[in-house]
């Protein structure tokens, strides 16, 4: 998926397998967060969450060199990752297609650890039964409570026309996800190699 003004592409799992082998100025970045990260990620990526990379654009662009893969569980927010970067200069990033999981399902070098849901799969549990409680709700308890259903619809609806989830943010602050220390600035971007050094 290349535009007329920018390099920046999707990637197939089965390339980044090559790379890995073939590249030693490869720089794999996981956008997800630290516990989406302890459960699963390629072996030799750096963990710098999107939240931190949003806030640290500037300083994690000036260490990053030609070539860049970025990896979330399925693609979105490695996405909005490609989009920040790309403000900052950096137009040479790709987003590996099928995240962490779809790299694991093609043979490649990941590392396991505790299992737990995806925030993915967190928010369209927590989005689905808020719904059938109001359904439910409505219809045994009182009509009112049908509103409950209309407002995760509504919520569902501006988070895929604004591509953001604050249903994901609330989720990720809950104590389950917070098993992983979450990197700071210090701890994620420089831990990554300066291009050229």
């Amino acid at each position: 998926m290349t535009s007329a003004n920018t390099t920046v592409t999707t990637l197939e799992p089965e390339t980044l397998r090559q790379w890995m082998a073939q590249h030693e100025d490869l720089v794999i970045i996981d956008v997800r967060s630290a516990a989406e990260f302890e459960s699963l990620h390629i072996r030799g990526s750096y963990n710098v969450p999107l939240p931190l990379l949003s806030e640290h654009t500037a300083d994690l662009a000036a260490r990053l060199g030609e070539r860049v893969v970025l990896v979330c569980q399925s693609g979105v927010r490695a996405e909005q990752a490609r989009q920040k970067l790309s403000t900052a200069g950096v137009d040479t990033a790709y987003v590996l297609t099928g995240g962490a999981p779809g790299f694991a399902n093609a043979g490649g070098d990941v590392v396991r650890g505790a299992q737990r849901w995806d925030l993915e799969r967190q928010v369209r549990m927590a989005a689905g039964s808020l719904v059938l409680t109001g359904l439910v709700g409505g219809r045994f308890v009182s009509p009112k409570v049908r509103a409950l259903a209309g407002i995760v619809g509504t919520g569902l609806a501006f988070s895929a026309a604004s591509n953001t989830c604050a249903m994901g943010k609330a989720l990720a602050a809950m104590p389950w996800n917070k098993t992983a220390q979450e990197p700071t600035a210090t701890t994620a971007i420089q831990q990554i190699p300066a291009a050229g050094a």
